[in-house]
């Protein structure tokens, strides 16, 4: 198993900007791809972006391209958030979790996840 824990999520004006982070525990982390994900009261959950086990390649979802990124750093089991330019509509629950599957955005696809942290962007 690979427990995962979220940080870093709370309450920002939009322009603001926010770092989440995900702690795993386990040797087996780096051999995950690492996702985040984002629910919004009454909506399904929503792929934000993933980044591969090396840290190599990445991918977002069109509505956060050029304001968010991700990466990892395997040495500290940690992949990180990091949101700039948020706007009331990025309000959500946000999940990392872990998938064995290379590079994917289905939520499906993913093993582990961690509990959420809530991002709040006020206007």
């Amino acid at each position: 198993q690979v427990p995962l824990v979220e940080s870093g999520g709370g309450l920002v004006q939009a322009g603001g900007s926010l770092r989440l982070s995900c702690a795993a525990s386990g040797r087996t982390f780096v051999t995950y791809a690492m996702g985040w994900f984002r629910q919004a009261p009454g909506k399904e959950r929503e792929f934000v972006g993933v980044v591969t086990s090396s840290g190599s390649r990445r991918d977002y979802t069109d509505s956060v391209k050029g304001r968010f990124t991700i990466s990892r750093d395997n040495a500290k089991n940690t992949v990180y958030l990091q949101m700039n330019s948020l706007k009331p509509e990025d309000t959500a629950v946000y999940y990392c979790a872990a998938s064995r599957s290379p590079y994917s955005s289905r939520w499906y696809e993913y093993d582990y996840w961690g509990q959420g942290t809530q991002v709040t962007v006020s206007s």
